[in-house]
This record gives structure tokens, C-alpha cells and sequence, in this order.
């Protein structure tokens, strides 16, 4: 795969819309932010995505799960494990469990359709470089999902009362830099990989979350950290 933040190296940028028209349109939408973008390939059948994706090696997949009946999330999990390509949904569903099992497969962002061209662009910048992107709007629809179903205010104030200050400031580092690579948050806090990893384990562990995504849902609606995209 590519390094997108390099200079001269264009994002490559897959796409998978099963509307023709649509398809069309986003990729050329893709080939007028070049030299920044390039559209490496596309598919608009589902059984289609995965094997184009391996043989384009694209750095962003823009995805749209507005396919059928099902939802479409399962398929990122499939692409991330087996691409390494960082996956974008693309959705006009407003609908906070699609936009929460989403992230929980492993996509590094929504967008939603009724959005300006412009923001999808700039997602697909924000998340090839490893951020990622939930607005406004759409983050406090995860967040209210997922308060929907914690527990006791009381049981998640305990939860958090036993973190440890280290564990409270590689937290703030790790939302700070949502998306960026182990090291880059090892270096900032002067511990290897290692460290930082054991450190993670044991804060994910204390707070019930599983991952560096359920982390960032899970500081933002505690108050923990309120930056957003």
C-alpha cells in the first residue's frame, strides 16, 4: 500500500456504489481532486469488493452500505482484515446502530450523502492519513446509541475512577492522535510499542471497550476528551 502522506504519492481510492449513476459521479468527483487522489477502481456488485480491492490496493475504500437489505458493515471487517485499506462509509441512512456497528468492524469514518462533496473529500484526506472522521452529527448519534445501552451512571464513574493518571494521559494522547500508528503515540508519550500496548490492554480492560475506536466513543461521551473531527 501506498504512503499517502508522501509528497507526489496521490491517495488511491477505491470505490463500491451499487448505482451506476452514483458510481460515475464519485469517481469522477475522486479524479478532480487530482494530483491529491487518485481512483484506483470500483465495483458495484457486493461479491465483487473484496477481490478488486486485493488486486487495486487502494489506501481508502469508500464504501456505501445502502445496498439490499442488509447493512453492508460486515463487509468492512472483510476489508480491513484482509486490504489493510482504511474504510470510509458512505450512507444517507440516519441511523446511529449502523454508524456504531460500522465503527465496531473497523470503518475509520462515516459520511453521510446528504453532504457536501467538498466533506467527502476532506474525509478521505483525514482518514488516509489515519484519522477518523465522525462529525458532529453523526458522533452524537454513536454516542446516544451507545448510552442507550451502558450501564448506571454510578458503575461507569467507578469505571473510570479507576484509571490511573498515566492511564488518563495516554488516553488524552491516544484521542488527541485518533487514528495515527502506535509508534507515533509511543514517541509523544517516551515509552516503546510495548509499553504502550500493555498500557492499552489494561485501560480497555478497565473501561469494557475493545479497541482504539470503542476508546474514542467511549472518552468522548464520558467527557474523557471532547475533541472531534
Amino acid at each position: 500500500m501506498s504512503n499517502p502522506g508522501d509528497i507526489g504519492d496521490p491517495i488511491r481510492v477505491f470505490i463500491f456504489d451499487d448505482h451506476k449513476i452514483i458510481l460515475w459521479g464519485l469517481e469522477h468527483l475522486i479524479e478532480s481532486a487530482a494530483p491529491l487522489m487518485h481512483w484506483v477502481g470500483s465495483a458495484d456488485k457486493r461479491d465483487e469488493i473484496v477481490g478488486r480491492v486485493l488486486a487495486t490496493s487502494p489506501d481508502v475504500v469508500v464504501l456505501d452500505v445502502d445496498v439490499g437489505e442488509a447493512d453492508g458493515t460486515e463487509v468492512v471487517r472483510h476489508l480491513v482484515r484482509e486490504s489493510g485499506a482504511r474504510v470510509l462509509i458512505l450512507t444517507g441512512r440516519q441511523d446511529p446502530d449502523l454508524y456504531q456497528r460500522a465503527m465496531m468492524c473497523g470503518a475509520s469514518g462515516v459520511v453521510q450523502t446528504q453532504e457536501s462533496p467538498d466533506t467527502l473529500l476532506r474525509a478521505i484526506e483525514r482518514v488516509a492519513v489515519g484519522e477518523v472522521w465522525l462529525n458532529r452529527a453523526v458522533i452524537g448519534r454513536v454516542i446516544e446509541a451507545l448510552a442507550g445501552g451502558r450501564r448506571p451512571q454510578d458503575d461507569e464513574a467507578l469505571k473510570i475512577a479507576s484509571l490511573t493518571d498515566r492511564e488518563r494521559k495516554i488516553i488524552a494522547v491516544a484521542i488527541e492522535n485518533k487514528g495515527a500508528r502506535n509508534k507515533v503515540i509511543a514517541d509523544q508519550l517516551h515509552i516503546s510499542e510495548h509499553t504502550l500496548r500493555n498500557h492499552l490492554a489494561a485501560i480497555y480492560r478497565k473501561l469494557g471497550v475493545n479497541g482504539r475506536i470503542e476508546l474514542y466513543l467511549y472518552a468522548v461521551s464520558h467527557g474523557l476528551n471532547t475533541h472531534l473531527c
